[in-house]
Parts: structure tokens; C-alpha cells; sequence
């Protein structure tokens, strides 16, 4: 500030402070000491006398005596004047309008004149304008400035609990830390948080013609839909993941009938869309090879178990423990287990065990109990540790994650653990997780773990889940046998107008990542099926949704005998080249079998339930009918059971 900048504020100050008034100033020293008079009389002595005769009597007695001093009626009365005089320079100083004059919307401050005494000098008054009548108008008052929590504002209110007014507030303006990140999820109305992304758009071919994703063998958000319908209530929009709900049912797709087919075969099929007469769907399936039991390498198993205060509970800790123990019948001698657990700290509580010793082992699983913080990063450390010391040639090391998700100890944030697991996963140890529990359970963190540690993840609800995860589909959760699957189309703009996929949203990829061996991609196990559906518009079909732009080059339209092209890339378990499968794909329509028709129908339903605007008229009785009648053999009663979930929705969803 130069120096006429200063002569012009002292000129200002100067002109805005008003002339000191003996007469004034007499009368507040008379009435500010009258009334310490008349206070200090009833109240200093018995708080001395009780002060007194506290132990350190000494220390104290001249603590009193320094007070005493500094609260004399004459210096007492000085400071109050003093202190009016500063707040009435202060009040003139900050121009009008100042943002620490103006209280937040909501009032909560206390208005000046409650914190001022009413005989301080009153401020120029502010210009008028004249209306058409002649009366004076105040100016307009300044908008009102959102209350923004200052640095350490949750600090310091910790000993404090806040009024829902001003954590509205705060809310409102900046998120609070415990708000999860967008990136990683959305919270749902009872508190878990999902992995979660913007369903794909309708792409115009001849604008993109090329779709990037990486395969997807998880299965958890069908568990999340049951376990809400089953409860009375439709899952949240953020919880559906459509090619989750697809992956979850086996499909009889074609596997590879020798080794030097590759891991997997590929079916393409183009049928009918089942709620739009003018597009069809094209599905893209991978199926893969299952070895002989004997041909399978021995497993090095670390159960890193969640042990803190948010496992307890009979669908927590307790359903893992009976899952585990389920599972364990299903290993061989020459499998090995260790069990690593984390609460507050972690710790190895089973030294690696073959499993033949399953009384060691189940005693192990009984011992553990509930409580504490949840420090998931020092338990990922040390699982991690023992995983790489059971390692040897030709044995496959996993560690199996069982937790609600929530990290609230060491590292949490889950950028920083994507990339802590992305350097594990260099060691060739795969991570899988299975999640538990409600009202707490982060989804989005889980599924952040298990895509970059080349696992999968998986939502165990009932004790029925965990035999189906842990048993019936053990082989494929456990025996990788492709890494970093990547799939590729190309749609064929003189056939295609426009196409979309269904679901698969978090797991898109960028066309440069195909190519890219250091991209990241999922796996796929031994016997696991990859379904895929895309919904295409033709070329001059009455279903197209957009017009073609002015200045766009023209599209060579004429008989085409491909409607795109499918490109594949993948790993075999521990090497670092991908391998290219490629092959067209069609034009014919063909007649949608059971497995097609099925696959449909949970695509349909998975729309409904997120509230899609592609079905048109198509509602729940048309995926019911759909799904009842491409049951099939259904040895397990899945089917059936899906067809039960979509009778329920129907009966809530006409609730609402």
C-alpha cells in the first residue's frame, strides 16, 4: 500500500470517527462500574473463600490476587470502555457489505446489536435513493454469502455437537471428508457406498465406431438387488450394475474343446430386441476351458479377514466364519491356507497350514471376534508379506479379502490403495474380495481392490451365496486362466447407425488402452462365462435417435456383410505379451436360444430397476414372462430364483 493510499484511509477514519463526548464518556464509566458493583458484591468473596481451600492454597491465593488486581472496579470500567471504542473503530473500518458483518442465511449468529452496547456511535447512514413518490428507499441489502466452515472447523467442533442446521449448511458448500469421493462411488440412502458411473449413451457409428471395456466376472450387485427386494424395498439406482447381474447366472456357451484353442472361445449371436421390434442385440460371450482337477496347480491361499467393530453381527463376521469353513472341505492336501486378520493393527493369527490339518485350521476361524478401528491398509501389507513367503513354482498365491469395506485406519483413501495393490499385483498374487454386511458396506472401495489386484469381487448376503461363491464356482474364483482380458468393437457405420452397451460402465476403457499391455484389465477363471450385449440400430431403421449432422462427411451405405469387427486380448497367467483374437461379426439375425433369451431378460430387468429410458412400453411382466420361459434346466435353482425377485419388484415397484 503506498503511502496516498494511507493518507487517504487516515483521512476517511478520521472523517468517519465521531468527536469524543466528555458526557458520554462519563456515563459509561458510571454505569459500567455500578454494575460491577452490584455483581462483584454477591459473588467475589464466596468464590475466593471456596478457592481458598483448595490444595496449592499459595499458587492459588496469588492467582486470586492477580485477578483481584485486574478486576478493580476502575480497571474493569476502563476496559469496557476501551473495548466499545475498538469495536465501534472496527465496525467502521470494514466497508458495507463486508462478508464478517453478514451473518449466514440461516441467522445463526447473534445480530450486532446483542454483541455491541447500544450506545456505541452509530454508523453514517447509508445514501438514499428517492422513489417515484418521494420517500426515501434503503439500498438493497447485499445477497446473502454461503456460511463456509473455515480450516479445522471439524476439529475444533469435536467436543461439541453441531446443530442438522449448520451441517446442512456445510454440506451444502463443500463436501466433508466423509463424503465418498464421486469417482469411487455414491452413497445410498442407508449408507453404503457403490461403485457407480453414468450408463453408456447412444453412440453414433459413424462418429465413434469403436467400443473399449474390460471383461467383468464379478457378480456382487446381483446379491445387493436380492438382498434389498428380499428386505421389501427397490435397490438403489447406484447399486445396479447391469453385466454383473448378466455374469451372475452360468451360461451354456461353447468352451474350448482343446489347450491350442486359447483359454476361452468366443460365440457371437445377433437376435431380436426383445423390447424394440427395430434394433437387435448382439451378444458377445467368452467361455472358459476348465482343467481336470488334477491338472490344477496346488493353491497358497491368506485369508485376510476383517476382525473390527463393524464385522460383528450374524451377517458379518459370523457368515464368513461359515462360508470359510464351507469352503475348506473343498481344498486339497497339497493346498496351503494362512489366516491374517485386522482390527485396530494387523497380525498373522495362522501360520501357513496345509489344509489336510482342518481341525488347526477351524480353530483358527472360531477364535476370531469383532472389534476395534479398521486398519485395512496394515492388514493388505502384511497378507501381502505372507502370500509372497508361501510362494513356490507352480503354485497359484490368492488372498481372499473378507470385509464390509470400510478402511478408517493407515491409508483409506482409495486412489493410494488402487496404486499399493497395483504394485502387489506385479508379484503375480491375485486378490479377491468378498464384502458383507449393510448400512456400512463400500462397495466402490471393494471393487476398486479387486480390478487392480486381478481378482474379483463378490457380495455374500446368506449363507447360500457363500456355498455358490465358495463352492459351487470355487474353481473359477480361485484357477485364473486369462489376465487382462480386453474386448474391442468396431461397428461397421454402412450397417450400424448406432449402437450402445448394456452395462459395463465401470469398466470402460480408452481404444489406446486395448492395445496397451500395461493397462489393467479383468481375469478370467477356470470354467467362468463373460457375457456382453450390445443393443445396435441399423442402417435406415425407424428406431434411430439421432439425425445426421450438416456438415458431416456421408456415410457409404450398401450391402454389408459385417456388422463389426471383435478383437480380444489377453495374458496367460504370468506373462507380460497379450495375445490377439480377432473375428467379424455378422449380419444375419439369428433365433435367440434360452441362454440369449435369459441373458436378455436380466438385461431388461437390470434396466428397469435403474430406470432406463431405452425400454419404451416394456415393463415387468414382459421380463418376467421373458426369464419364466428360458429357464431351461436350472440345476441349481437360480433361474427360478430370479424370476421369484422379478415378480417382487414388480408387486414394490406399483408401491410406489
Amino acid at each position: 500500500m503506498s503511502e496516498d493510499d494511507l493518507a487517504r484511509l487516515r483521512a476517511a477514519l478520521e472523517a468517519a470517527t465521531p468527536a469524543p463526548d466528555p458526557g458520554v464518556r462519563s456515563g459509561q464509566l458510571q454505569r459500567a462500574a455500578a454494575a460491577f458493583a452490584a455483581h462483584h458484591q454477591g459473588t467475589a468473596g464466596g468464590a475466593r473463600r471456596n478457592m481458598q481451600g483448595l490444595a496449592d492454597g499459595a499458587r492459588r491465593s496469588g492467582v486470586l490476587k492477580m485477578l483481584d488486581r485486574l478486576t478493580s472496579r476502575a480497571a474493569l470500567a476502563a476496559t469496557a470502555s476501551a473495548a466499545a471504542v475498538a469495536a465501534a473503530a472496527w465496525f467502521l473500518i470494514l466497508p458495507h457489505g463486508d462478508p464478517r458483518l453478514e451473518g449466514p442465511p440461516s441467522g445463526r449468529l447473534p445480530a450486532a446489536d446483542a454483541v455491541a452496547p447500544a450506545t456505541l456511535p452509530a454508523p453514517p447512514p447509508a445514501p438514499s435513493t428517492a422513489t417515484a413518490g418521494g420517500e426515501a428507499e434503503s439500498p438493497p441489502a447485499p445477497a446473502p454469502r454461503p456460511a463456509i466452515a473455515p480450516p479445522g472447523a471439524d476439529a475444533r467442533a469435536a467436543g461439541a455437537p453441531a446443530t442438522a442446521e449448520v451441517a446442512a449448511d456445510a454440506t451444502a458448500v463443500a463436501p466433508s471428508a466423509t463424503m465418498p469421493d464421486p469417482a469411487y462411488g455414491a452413497a445410498a440412502a442407508d449408507g453404503d457406498r457403490y461403485a457407480t458411473a453414468a450408463p453408456n449413451p447412444v453412440q453414433v457409428t459413424a462418429e465413434a465406431p469403436v467400443s473399449t471395456f474390460s471383461v467383468d466376472v464379478d457378480t456382487a450387485s446381483w446379491a445387493y438387488v436380492r438382498r434389498d427386494l428380499l428386505a421389501g424395498s427397490l435397490p438403489p439406482a447406484v447399486a445396479v450394475r447391469i453385466e454383473e447381474m448378466i455374469n451372475y447366472f452360468p451360461y451354456g456357451w461353447p468352451a474350448p474343446e482343446a489347450a491350442a484353442e486359447g483359454p476361452f472361445r468366443t460365440t457371437v449371436a445377433v437376435t431380436p430386441t426383445p423390447w424394440n421390434a427395430h434394433t437387435r442385440l448382439v451378444h458377445i460371450a467368452l467361455k472358459g476351458r476348465l482343467p481336470a482337477i488334477a491338472d490344477r496347480p496346488a493353491l497358497d491361499l491368506v485369508f485376510l479377514i476383517d476382525t473390527s467393530g463393524s464385522m460383528q453381527g450374524p451377517d458379518r463376521l459370523d457368515l464368513l466364519k461359515q462360508g470359510f469353513r464351507l469352503m475348506l472341505s473343498e481344498l486339497r492336501p497339497e493346498d496351503r491356507v494362512a489366516i491374517v486378520t485386522y482390527a485396530g493393527n494387523a497380525g498373522e493369527v495362522l501360520a501357513p497350514t496345509p489344509a489336510s490339518e482342518r481341525g488347526t485350521i477351524l480353530a483358527a476361524l472360531d477364535r476370531l471376534e469383532a472389534g476395534g478401528s479398521t486398519a485395512g491398509q496394515a492388514g493388505l501389507v502384511q497378507a501381502y508379506a505372507t502370500a509372497r513367503a508361501m510362494a513356490g513354482e507352480g503354485r497359484i498365491g490368492r488372498i481372499l479379502l473378507a470385509t464390509d469395506g470400510d478402511f478408517n485406519v493407515g491409508i483409506s483413501d482409495p486412489e493410494e490403495l488402487k496404486r499399493h495393490v497395483a504394485r502387489e499385483r506385479e508379484s503375480g498374487i491375485y486378490l479377491s474380495v468378498f464384502g458383507f454386511g449393510r448400512g456400512n458396506l463400500n462397495d466402490a472401495l471393494m471393487q476398486a481392490l479387486a480390478q487392480n489386484g486381478n481378482g474379483t469381487a463378490a457380495y455374500i448376503d446368506t449363507l447360500a451365496e457363500a456355498r455358490k461363491v465358495l463352492v459351487d464356482q470355487l474353481t473359477g474364483a480361485l484357477f485364473p486362466i486369462a489376465d487382462d482380458v480386453k474386448v474391442q468393437v468396431e461397428w461397421n457405420p454402412a450397417a450400424v447407425a448406432e449402437y450402445r452397451l448394456i452395462g459395463y460402465e465401470t469398466r470402460a476403457l480408452a481404444r489406446t488402452d486395448f492395445a496397451n499391455d500395461r493397462v489393467d484389465a479383468g481375469e478370467i477363471g477356470a470354467g467362468h462365462t463373460v457375457t456382453a450385449i450390445y443393443e445396435i440400430v441399423p442402417v435406415g431403421s425407424p428406431a434411430r435417435m439421432t439425425e445426421d449432422l450438416r456438415y458431416a462427411p456421408p456415410v457409404r451405405v450398401g450391402e454389408a456383410d459385417e456388422l463389426g469387427f471383435l478383437r480380444l486380448r489377453y495374458k496367460l497367467p504370468g506373462e507380460e505379451t497379450s495375445t490377439l483374437v480377432e473375428r467379424p461379426i455378422p449380419t444375419g439375425t439369428g433365433e435367440a436360444g434360452e441362454d440369449i433369451r435369459f441373458s436378455a431378460a436380466i438385461a431388461g430387468f437390470g434396466q428397469l430397476l435403474a430406470g432406463s429410458t431405452f425400454l419404451g412400453d416394456w415393463g415387468w411382466a414382459d421380463a418376467i414372462a421373458l426369464a419364466d420361459g428360458a429357464r431351461g434346466a436350472d440345476p441349481f435353482g437360480w433361474r427360478a430364483e430370479a424370476v421369484t425377485l422379478m415378480r417382487l419388484a414388480e408387486s414394490l415397484a406399483e408401491l410406489r
